[in-house]
């Protein structure tokens, strides 16, 4: 009879296996969507950074950060201002950077002296590698002469750990991978604060160097949000699926059982 050891097929190499690649499954979508919400926590919490920093007023740079000052999280892109004079003697430019139209091209950055003899490294924005060589310093436009005040956006040192570029080593004068303080102090001989400033004003003239400390963007969390949504969907269908598998498979099999009672019920021809 067709209802004795109904489910015994669920016993079979292939449905075992079935079974098991599904309960692998679920626990792995319900961590993948965990994960995803964490990715959408952090980022929100980076964007509302961001909002934070974008309205706040610019404070004077020496309030935010000091020589050795690890610029943290918190207080990435926040505005602030200086005053004092650019160095353009000791001038230097950041290989293999991008403008907003994925050109690549050099960071300038300046030393700027402020009143009180320390240093702040200001990245001035973005210019396209112009020069006859690689190896050849590229033409750079000047920034404004004598005391001035700069605002710009406050950035941490970049290292090689947080932004994968390899701080090459033998490269041609007056040029660098990376914006360091630390490694800048050594070069010049000064007294220089902790990260730097992505400079928002005063704007250059004829729109070079091509400014890049203006708004820095937000993070699509909401994506990440979608996601994990996503992935815990998945893993209650995946339950849902089997079922249904289970259930087709035992309408087939009563189907079958049903065809082959009736063939035998059927009196013999004569």
């Amino acid at each position: 009879m067709y209802g004795r050891g109904v489910y015994r097929f669920l016993l079979s190499r292939q449905w075992v296996i079935l079974t098991l690649v599904a309960l692998l499954l679920i626990p792995t979508m319900i961590r993948l969507g965990i994960w995803q919400m964490h990715r959408y926590e952090m980022r929100t919490a980076r964007n509302q950074l961001v909002s934070d920093a974008l309205s706040a007023k610019p404070v004077p740079v020496e309030r935010m950060t000091s020589p050795g000052h690890t610029v943290t999280t918190h207080d990435r892109y926040r505005r602030v201002t200086a005053k004092g004079h650019f160095d353009t003697d000791d001038e230097v430019v950041v290989r293999r950077r991008t403008n907003s139209d994925d050109e690549i091209g050099y960071h300038v950055l300046t030393p700027f002296v402020l009143d009180d003899g320390k240093v702040l490294l200001v990245n001035r924005g973005w210019i396209p590698a112009n020069g006859p060589s690689q190896t050849a310093f590229p033409k750079i436009p000047a920034p404004p002469k004598g005391e001035i005040t700069v605002t710009g956006r406050l950035m941490p040192d970049e290292t090689t750990a947080a932004s994968g570029i390899k701080n090459l080593k033998g490269l041609p004068d007056r040029q660098v991978m990376l914006i360091n303080s630390e490694q800048e102090a050594k070069r010049l001989g000064a007294t220089v604060l902790g990260g730097y400033i992505a400079q928002t004003a005063p704007e250059p003239k004829g729109d070079s160097p091509e400014l890049i400390g203006g708004n820095p963007g937000k993070e699509d969390a909401a994506l990440n949000y979608a996601y994990a949504i996503q992935w815990w969907l998945f893993s209650v269908g995946v339950p849902i699926g089997w079922v249904v598998l289970v259930r087709r498979e035992l309408r087939d099999r009563r189907e079958k059982a049903e065809r082959e009672a009736a063939a035998e019920a059927e009196p013999a021809a004569v």
